[in-house]
C-alpha cells in the first residue's frame, strides 16, 4: 500500500511538472510601444483624456515566429508597461499624480490595463501597475486603441511626450 502512494504521488508530481513545462515551452512575450502627447494646457487635479492613434498589432507575425497562430492563443496578460519622458529629455515625473491607461478595440469592450495613484517619481520612468485582465480578444486584434487618463499636480510649461512600452505575455496550446 505504502509503494502505491509513493508511485502515485511520484506519478502526479511528474504529470504536474510536464504541464508546466509544455506550457513554459507555449509561452512567449509580445511588446509594442506608442507614444502620448500630455499637453501643457491640462488642468491641475483635474482628470485629462488622452486618445492615441491606433496601436497596430504585429501579433500574426510573433505567433508565426513562436510556431503558433492566433486560433491557439488561450492566455495573454499585460506582464510590464513602463511610461519614459522623451521630450523634454530633463523632464521627470513629479508633475503627475496619477495615470490610468485602458485598451479597446472596435470589437471589443474598453478595460483598465494598468495604472499608478499618488506618483511620487523623481526620475523620467514609471513602472505602472498591470491588471490582471485577459488580454486576447485585443492582441488577436490588427489593432487596438489606448486611451490614458492624467491628473496633473502642477502645471507644465511646455507639452511632454511619454513612451509607453507594453510587455504582454502569450501563452498558446500545443495544437
Amino acid at each position: 500500500m505504502k509503494s502505491k502512494l509513493i508511485a502515485l504521488s511520484l506519478f502526479l508530481s511528474l504529470f504536474l511538472s510536464s504541464c508546466d513545462a509544455v506550457d513554459d515551452l507555449l509561452t512567449f512575450n509580445i511588446s509594442n510601444e506608442a507614444s502620448i502627447q500630455i499637453k501643457s494646457t491640462s488642468p491641475i487635479n483635474l482628470p485629462t483624456e488622452i486618445i492615441m492613434p491606433d496601436v497596430t498589432t504585429n501579433s500574426s507575425a510573433e505567433f508565426e515566429n513562436n510556431k503558433t497562430k492566433a486560433s491557439l492563443v488561450k492566455d495573454v496578460k499585460l506582464r510590464s508597461l513602463q511610461l519614459s519622458i522623451t521630450d523634454p529629455a530633463d523632464k521627470t515625473f513629479t508633475f503627475l499624480k496619477s495615470v490610468h491607461l485602458y485598451i479597446s478595440t472596435t470589437d471589443s469592450d474598453e478595460v483598465e490595463l494598468a495604472y499608478q495613484d499618488n506618483i511620487m517619481s523623481t526620475t523620467n520612468k514609471i513602472d505602472l501597475i498591470c491588471t490582471d485582465k485577459k488580454l486576447d480578444q485585443y492582441i488577436k486584434a490588427e489593432k487596438y486603441k489606448i486611451r490614458t487618463q492624467v491628473t496633473l499636480k502642477e502645471a507644465l510649461p511646455k507639452d511632454v511626450t511619454v513612451k509607453v512600452d507594453m510587455t504582454f505575455k502569450v501563452t498558446a496550446d500545443p495544437f
